[in-house]
């Protein structure tokens, strides 16, 4: 097997994503656009997105890293709107699009009208994280949004395989297509319910770094292969699991979390960005297969299926946003902030992704009787034209949007304060519990240690209060960003010197690598983690 065109796919992806971050254009958008382009150069190799490698091997991961970093008080707060999304609209925009595509696309039968209903109709994970932390959304609706990422695909998946099911003429009732999506959904969390605990006491009591963090890796297939063996839903099992594991992370030691934060953010960037390379680089493909349609008439009815994608989000979102808040005083008195522009954030942040053309490349040739699936051609340029159409368009004119309705982003000043009164009351605490262990005759230390300790402390709980206050008039850094550097140039000095020992040959590389691991350390210590731009 030729390895060489999935190095270059993973290193292109991850030097355009790179790239990316210099520009005012999200990285989806443009590792699409570098995709379509790349199609088309003489010599790029034939890629095709395979459902039995994307589903099991790439969205597992993907869901895992989206879920461990969302909160899940924040999404049981909001449960009413992620439920309406990620069930509800799902469910609605299955048959509402197909529907609509069966209506308005001559030839196009309702079975598969309505399986493309149900492949076009869940919103991206990784799209909607992506582009909400790009515009800087308000929290809530960044909430929301994610929310329902994490488990519209489950729905969709479900409602797939009952529509493929009576497209290809096994028979299925509705009655049994619900029971179906029922046992899927419920059986998909009692999996995650029965696995979280496990695998959360796993965690705590491995005391390798690297064996915990190899579990963390095999986590999210793991998940997601118990529930699809006894046919439940794999992406609710994988949910389940990453939201407990991820709200009882701090149990875990802080070797692990250091490391674990580390590789996922590694794994991440380069399965997003190559899902997003992948998108692109179908185009020929899909082109190619065609067969008997006009472009012409092809592209006319991606303008209708597009236009009813986008237009039945609104004609859902308004709706389950306003009628529970008439019907509930109580949802009334607890939202008391919600006005037209969120849903109609939420109605425009409605991009589609891999997991649509995933599911639309596993759509089966041929019927139960040996006949062609019916207008499956179509169905996959209709499913691609979509996804690029949302991610282009909607893409691109959400921060505009933003920026438009002047919505409220994250208050900086209110967070740190938070965080710096958060911090206070840690280290009062921290600082008792110091003197009571150095009343004991047993934690004696010499005065200058203990000193180090209080004024270590001390360090902690006022670094954040620095930030609020008055900036350096001559490098406009607070005290604490000037700390920092000072304390960098200080380890930078050491470390140049332990390389000069090297290279006279004083000390060894083992004992190099002891050294510098210890200024490594201390200088993750001095400096606090910044957030990457997405």
């Amino acid at each position: 097997m030729d390895v060489l065109p999935l190095v270059g796919l993973v290193a292109a992806s991850a030097a355009v994503a790179g790239a990316a971050r210099r520009t005012p254009v999200p990285a989806p958008l443009l590792l699409v656009a570098v995709g379509l382009i790349a199609s088309y150069l003489p010599g790029v190799p034939t890629y095709t997105l395979d459902a039995h490698i994307v589903l099991p091997l790439l969205l597992p991961p993907l869901l895992y890293t989206a879920a461990v970093d969302s909160s899940y008080l924040d999404l049981r707060a909001n449960l009413r709107p992620v439920a309406l999304l990620s069930i509800g609209y799902v469910l609605f925009a299955t048959v509402a699009v197909g529907w609509l595509a069966y209506r308005l696309v001559p030839g196009l039968p309702l079975t598969a009208a309505l399986v493309l209903g149900a492949v076009v109709a869940p919103p991206d994970a990784v799209t909607a994280a992506a582009i909400a932390r790009r515009v800087g959304l308000p929290g809530r609706v960044t909430t929301i949004l994610q929310g329902e990422s994490l488990v519209n695909d489950a729905t969709a998946i479900t409602a797939y395989k009952v529509a493929i099911a009576a497209a290809v003429g096994e028979g299925m009732s509705w009655g049994a297509g619900i029971g179906e999506f029922f046992l899927a959904a419920v059986g998909g969390v009692v999996v995650g319910l029965a696995l979280m605990v496990p695998l959360h006491w796993l965690r705590t009591h491995l005391r390798e770094s690297l064996l915990q963090n190899t579990l963390s890796l095999l986590i999210p297939f793991v998940a997601y292969a118990a529930a699809e063996r006894v046919h439940a839903s794999g992406v609710l099992a994988v949910v389940v699991v990453a939201l407990y594991l991820g709200h009882r992370s701090w149990q875990v030691d802080f070797a692990t979390r250091l490391q674990e934060g580390a590789v996922w953010k590694m794994v991440a960037f380069i399965l997003e960005s190559t899902v997003f390379a992948l998108i692109g680089l179908q185009l020929p493909f899909v082109l190619e297969g065609l067969g008997a349609y006009a472009v012409g008439d092809a592209v006319r009815y991606a303008v209708i299926v597009f236009l009813a994608v986008v237009v039945v989000r609104f004609v859902w979102v308004y709706p389950a946003t306003y009628l529970p808040r008439w019907l509930s005083r109580r949802i009334r008195e607890r939202e008391t902030d919600t006005n037209w522009t969120a849903p109609l954030i939420v109605g425009w942040a409605g991009m589609r992704g891999v997991v649509s053309l995933a599911i639309a490349f596993s759509i089966p040739f041929v019927t139960t009787d040996g006949s062609p699936f019916p207008a499956r051609n179509l169905v996959l340029f209709l499913t691609f034209t979509t996804v690029i159409g949302t991610l282009v368009v909607q893409g691109l004119s959400l921060p505009l949007l933003v920026r438009v309705l002047k919505l409220p982003g994250r208050d900086a000043k209110a967070e740190t304060l938070a965080e710096a009164q958060a911090q206070s009351e840690a280290s009062a605490a921290a600082e008792a519990r110091l003197e009571e262990l150095l009343a004991d005759r047993r934690n004696q230390l010499p005065g200058p240690l203990a000193d180090r300790l209080r004024t270590v402390l001390e360090r902690r709980r006022n670094a954040v209060w620095e930030r609020l206050g008055a900036a350096n008039p001559v490098t406009g850094e607070s005290a604490d960003d000037t700390y920092r550097r000072l304390a960098r140039e200080m380890i930078d000095a050491e470390r140049e010197v332990f390389v000069t020992l090297r290279d006279e040959r004083r000390i060894d590389d083992e004992m190099l690598r002891t050294l510098l691991r210890r200024l490594d350390l201390e200088e993750a210590a001095a400096y606090r983690e910044e957030s990457d731009a997405p």
